[in-house]
C-alpha cells in the first residue's frame, strides 16, 4: 500500500488524477518510465478509480522479457568469500532456497526447522505456503551458529536489521570487492535477485520437472518459469555412473542422491555428476 499511495503522490504533482484521459496520457507519454514501471503507476491508478468509483481506457504495455543473469558456483563462493559471516549466510540462503529477498526477511525463528534443514516460507506475491529445498551442511552449521549469538525469539525475523534493502547494499559491497581483487569486472552485472535464477536453473538441471521448479518458485504463470530451461548449457557436464542389480543396491544409490538414468540387461543405471 505505501508503493500505491506513493506513486499516486507523484501523479498528483503533475496531474489532476480525477481527469483520467490526462493522467493516462501522461503515464503513455512518459520517456523516463520503462513499461514495467508503466504498469505499476497504472495498477495504482486503478484502486484510486476504484475507490472513486470512475473508469478510464487501461493503457496495455508491452513487456520486453530479458534472459536472467546466472552466476556459476564459483563466482556466488567469490562473492561470499567477500562478505562477512552474516552476509555470507543471506547470501547462502537465497542461494539454497531460491526465495526473493523480501521473503527471507520476513522469515521468523519458527519458521525454520534446523533438525532437518527446510524452511516454510510465505510467498511475496501471492501469500503461499512453501517448503525449501533442504540446506546444505555448511550452511545449517553457519545458520545454528548465527542463531547461537543472536539470540532470537521464535516470533522473531532471522535478520531483522537485514531488510530488502539492505541486503543489496551488502550485496553491492562484497560484489564490488570480489571483482577487483579478481579483476573480474563481469561479476559486477550480477544482482542480489540473480541468486534465485540460479536456484531455478540448477534445480531444473538436477530434477527435469518444470512444475516442480515451477511450485518451488511459487509462479502462477508457466511461461515465466520455462526460461529456466535454457539458460545454461550443461553439454559438457561429468558423470560418474553406478549399476544396481539389486533393490537395496538401488535404494542405497537414491539415499546417496544418485539419479536413475535407465534400465539394460536386468541392472539399473545410475550417474551422479562429478
Amino acid at each position: 500500500m505505501k508503493k500505491i499511495g506513493s506513486r499516486l503522490l507523484m501523479l498528483s504533482c503533475s496531474v489532476n488524477l480525477d481527469n483520467s484521459e490526462q493522467v493516462r496520457d501522461y503515464i503513455v507519454e512518459h520517456k523516463r518510465w520503462k513499461n514495467t514501471f508503466k504498469e505499476a503507476v497504472c495498477d495504482a491508478y486503478q484502486h484510486y478509480l476504484d475507490i472513486s468509483g470512475l473508469s478510464w481506457n487501461h493503457p496495455i504495455f508491452q513487456r520486453r522479457r530479458r534472459l536472467p543473469n546466472i552466476l556459476s558456483r564459483e563466482q556466488i563462493a567469490l562473492v561470499k568469500g567477500e562478505a562477512n559471516p552474516r552476509d555470507a549466510l543471506v547470501f547462502s540462503l537465497l542461494e539454497e532456497w531460491g526465495c526473493r529477498p523480501v521473503e527471507l526477511y520476513e522469515t521468523r525463528v519458527r519458521d525454520v526447522d534446523l533438525e532437518r534443514g527446510i524452511n516454510s516460507i510465505q510467498t511475496a506475491k501471492w501469500g503461499l505456503l512453501r517448503l525449501t529445498e533442504r540446506m546444505n551442511p555448511s550452511t545449517l552449521a553457519m545458520l545454528k551458529t548465527y542463531l547461537a549469538i543472536h539470540k532470537r525469539g521464535l516470533n522473531e525475523r532471522l535478520f531483522s536489521s537485514m531488510n530488502p534493502k539492505r541486503m543489496g547494499e551488502q550485496w553491492i559491497r562484497a560484489k564490488k570487492r570480489a571483482a577487483q581483487k579478481l579483476q573480474d569486472p563481469t561479476i559486477l552485472k550480477f544482482r542480489l535477485y540473480d541468486l534465485r535464477h540460479y536456484f531455478a536453473t540448477m534445480l531444473y538441471h538436477k530434477t527435469k520437472d518444470i512444475l516442480y521448479v515451477k511450485e518451488k518458485l511459487a509462479h502462477r504463470n508457466l511461461i515465466n518459469t520455462l526460461v529456466y530451461t535454457y539458460l545454461i548449457d550443461f553439454k559438457d557436464d561429468e558423470f560418474t555412473v553406478r549399476v544396481a542389480k539389486t533393490v537395496d543396491e538401488a535404494c542405497q544409490l537414491i539415499e546417496a542422491g544418485v539419479e536413475y538414468v535407465t534400465e539394460m540387461d536386468f541392472a539399473k543405471l545410475f550417474r551422479k555428476r562429478k
